[in-house]
């Protein structure tokens, strides 16, 4: 009688890799859009958060809305050339794999108040959050001093005037 040889066959074990393989091939996609998702609503909730942010430095220092994102960034103490009203990820212009471009409005105001370094301005703002690459996100948004956040698949253009009415509102089909 042969003795038996203890381990696996060469057939077992290309069916424990396809097994593997038919597994990652259903999760990997599912995986990456959760992470696409996940990074879109970020986008969209500091979007929220920058609105709020300058509604509330404009409110507080009375030079309008502010002229950059630097201007709403941590500093010790707080004050209207750096307000400390986000933190610094968001203040450098790029989080969850999004890039968040600042658009000051058409009118500045005329008396910077005693302390700020430059003037903001008294009609408007807007923040555009566009997808970095693969697999960040599909959907570009804009939010301005309304506090409507739009979404749109391609690319968002602003202006002195805010964010283009062309963008969907978020939630409207």
């Amino acid at each position: 009688m042969i003795p038996r040889q203890k381990g696996f066959s060469l057939i077992e074990l290309l069916i424990v890799v396809a097994i593997i393989l038919i597994i990652a091939a259903i999760a990997i996609p599912n995986l990456i859009r959760a992470k696409v998702a996940a990074n879109q609503s970020s986008a969209a909730d500091s979007l929220r958060t920058l609105d709020s942010a300058a509604t509330l430095y404009s409110n507080t220092y009375e030079d309008g809305y502010p002229a950059s994102l630097g201007v709403l960034a941590p500093a010790n103490p707080g004050n209207c050339n750096t307000a400390g009203l986000i933190d610094a990820v968001l203040a450098s212009g790029l989080k969850s794999g999004y890039q968040f471009a600042w658009q000051v409005g058409a009118v500045p105001v005329t008396a910077v108040p005693t302390g700020c370094a430059a003037a903001g301005y008294s009609d408007n703002f807007a923040v555009t959050a566009s997808p970095i690459g693969f697999p960040s996100g599909t959907t570009y948004y804009c939010v301005d001093a309304t506090g409507v956040i739009r979404q749109s698949f391609t690319p968002i253009a602003t202006s002195t005037a805010g964010c283009p009415t062309s963008a969907e509102p978020i939630g409207e089909d």
